[in-house]
């Protein structure tokens, strides 16, 4: 008797756009400079996965790079005043579960539900 054991539908990592752009935000706490890329790419790519789960994860991405970098910039300013250095902290934390949110969902290829939202 034989086993009909379900293999999986993509075994290891599925590198696509969206996970590159993931990666490249995550990796921009540490280089600093892969966000700007990661974003440039998202514009580039926008109009290569129109229609596709992927597109959804593009205008996330774009989102959440330009959210954060007018967040980044009144924190910054603010920061002088002390009620910056919170704004800063709650903005990489935000950053940080958008990427591993959007990472997860690009593994499975599933769309983000609401793109364009400021939160999660």
């Amino acid at each position: 008797m034989t086993e009909n054991v379900p293999q999986p539908a993509t075994p290891g990592f599925d590198l696509n756009k969206a996970t590159i752009i993931s990666l490249l935000y995550l990796a921009g706490f540490v280089v600093g400079v892969t966000s700007l890329v990661g974003v440039i790419l998202a514009l580039v790519w926008k109009d290569e996965v129109a229609g596709t789960w992927e597109e959804s994860h593009l205008q996330f991405h774009i989102m959440t790079f330009v959210i954060g970098l007018v967040v980044g910039i009144i924190g910054l300013i603010l920061s002088f005043v002390l009620i910056g250095i919170p704004i800063l902290l709650a903005l990489t934390v935000r950053i940080l579960v958008r990427s591993v949110v959007a990472l997860l969902k690009a593994q499975k290829q599933e769309p983000i539900a609401d793109p364009k939202t400021w939160l999660f």
